[in-house]
This record gives C-alpha cells, sequence and structure tokens, in this order.
C-alpha cells in the first residue's frame, strides 16, 4: 500500500486530500502541529509536528512515498515562513525520497494578468506574495535539479467546496446568502478561475496514479470552473431555488482599514486577482492524467453550500 504524508492536514484542502487520497485506498499519515486529526480523517494516522521545525518533520514524515504540502500561514506570517517551511519540506522529501505535490496558485503571475494562463507562461511577480510563490517554486526547482527531489506542482485557481471556511467563496460571496444577497467581489462580467476543491484533490491522486510519467519537477495547471460572478450567482439560485440580489464588496474600505490593519492590507495588495479576467489552461494534465476531474458548476455549488450549512432546493424538494 502506498503511503502518503499530509502537511497542513486541518486545512480545508489539506483534509479534501487526505479524504481522496483514504477514498483511494493509500495509508494517509496527517502531521498537524498537536496531533489531532480533522473529522474527515479519522482513519488517517495522526503525528504531531512543527513545519518550522526540519528535524521534527523529517521525523514525521520518514518513510513516506508521497508529502503533500499543505501548509498555508496566514497572509501576514507569509515573510517569515513560507521559505523556512518550504526548506524544511524539501529536507523532509530528500530523507524520504518521497514526491513532493505542491498546490500552486496564479499569484505568480500577478498584475496585469493575462486573460488565458498557460503552463509555459512567464511568472511576473510584482506583489509580495507572488515574489514569495515564485521563490518558492523556483527552490522546488533547484531541489529537483540539485538534490534529486522530485515536485509535481498543481495550480489552481480560488477554492470552493470542500469542508471548512477560508476562502473568497464562504467569507464574502455567500457570507449574506441568508438575507437573500450574493455578494461579488468584483465586476459580475469578468472571467474568473476557481478549483472546486474535491474535484483538485481527485487531481492530485490521479497524478500519483501516473507517477511513471512524472519528470523531476513538473508542473500543471488545473482548468477548474473559469466564470463570471453572475455565472457563480446563478448558480447559487438554482441550487437554493430562489433569487438573490447581488451585493458588492467595497475595495475602498479594505483599503483604507489596510492603512491599520495587516491583514487587511494583504487582502487589499490582492484585489486585481477579482478585477482583472483570467483563466487556468492547461496543455499537458489531461495527456497525463487521462480525463481531468470536473463536477458541473451547478452540481459542485449545490455541494459547497451544503457543507455551508445551506439546503438546496432538490434535496429540499426530496424531503
Amino acid at each position: 500500500m502506498k503511503t502518503i504524508a499530509i502537511l497542513g492536514a486541518r486545512g480545508r484542502l489539506g483534509r479534501t486530500v487526505g479524504k481522496a487520497f483514504l477514498e483511494a485506498g493509500y495509508s494517509v499519515r496527517a502531521v498537524t502541529r498537536d496531533g489531532k486529526l480533522p473529522s474527515e480523517l479519522n482513519s488517517a494516522q495522526a503525528i504531531a509536528a512543527d513545519a518550522l521545525d526540519q528535524a521534527a518533520l523529517v521525523r514525521a514524515t520518514q518513510g513516506m512515498d508521497v508529502i503533500f504540502n499543505g501548509l498555508n500561514p496566514l497572509y501576514t506570517d507569509w515573510v517569515e515562513m513560507c521559505m523556512p517551511m518550504a526548506r524544511n519540506v524539501m529536507a523532509a522529501c530528500k530523507a524520504s525520497g518521497a514526491l513532493h505535490l505542491f498546490p500552486g496558485n496564479v499569484y505568480n503571475f500577478d498584475s496585469p494578468l493575462p486573460a488565458e494562463l498557460r503552463e509555459d507562461l512567464p511568472f511576473n511577480p510584482t506583489s509580495r506574495k507572488g515574489r514569495i510563490r515564485v521563490d518558492m517554486e523556483q527552490l522546488f526547482e533547484s531541489a529537483s535539479r540539485e538534490r534529486g527531489v522530485r515536485t509535481a506542482i498543481l495550480r489552481a485557481g480560488d477554492f470552493f467546496g470542500g469542508t471548512g471556511k477560508g476562502s473568497w467563496f464562504d467569507l464574502v460571496m455567500t457570507k449574506k446568502l441568508g438575507k437573500g444577497v450574493y455578494t461579488t467581489a468584483g465586476p459580475t462580467n469578468i472571467v474568473h478561475e476557481w478549483a472546486y476543491l474535491p474535484d483538485l484533490a481527485r487531481a492530485f491522486v490521479a497524478l500519483v496514479e501516473n507517477v511513471g510519467k512524472l519528470g523531476r519537477f513538473e508542473v500543471f495547471h488545473f482548468a477548474g470552473h473559469a466564470v463570471t460572478e453572475m455565472q457563480m450567482k446563478a448558480a447559487a439560485e438554482k441550487a437554493l431555488g430562489k433569487q438573490l440580489r447581488m451585493g458588492t464588496l467595497p475595495w475602498w474600505t479594505v483599503r483604507v482599514a489596510g492603512m491599520v490593519n495587516a491583514m487587511m492590507w494583504e487582502i487589499a495588495e490582492m484585489s486585481y486577482l477579482r478585477l482583472q479576467p483570467h483563466r487556468l489552461v492547461s496543455d499537458r494534465l489531461e495527456a497525463i492524467i487521462g480525463a481531468v476531474p470536473y463536477t458541473p458548476l451547478s452540481d459542485a455549488v449545490a455541494d459547497a453550500l451544503t457543507d455551508l450549512g445551506f439546503e438546496p432546493a432538490a434535496r429540499r424538494n426530496a424531503a
């Protein structure tokens, strides 16, 4: 049986990826700072390790075939924590000979965003977080050349679905659904890239299933749901069985708050992602894994709303 360690196993992505590997028959080791398991991973092995402690992380992942890097500090901690954690993960992968799986994002391309983000597109990091992400991926690439650490990056858009909170979908867009309001964080007619987490998790499983086709360092784009705010709102309306009013996040208030609040400043820095159209395009992923996991938007949104505690109309009617 193949083994995988999930770093950041209590995060929404870590939980979803861990669950997908359990369902695929893998032995899963959930690594968290306190060693406590999320309910979705109650059949996994729990182990405690601080990702900032290299020796502890190496011990926690010893003997693993795969290490999934779901570590994602708060924005305000990125400068201090991202690169040390990345170096420690490389040390752990080297020690165990494990394949390193990493969820990339679109920050590397930064502003202005090309409308189509291809796998061969050069990076243009203009934000602090974009530069950090580029530095991380450069570290992974150099580790593949100089230390033999294999890495597969799967780059995705904004997350939605899966259990837990912490994305634009639940913190902003659906926050006022109970009052009949869908809140847009940008123009309603521009395309934005979304990743439905259960689909993304299954794509990671498929990459591991096809590890023999992978080189030492691979980057793939996960083309999920490239849709407008109006399309997302329509999917939410279909799921809930009612019309929703459109609300708007006033970015100027976030920028003003950022003058005195560090987290608001970090969020405001990434506002361009909500204001510039973009979609991820892949020329390579399907060639490696076959059909890319894809849940139709209406079903994905309905499931995501269910996870957030809303009852879709179809299920109400069935009851």
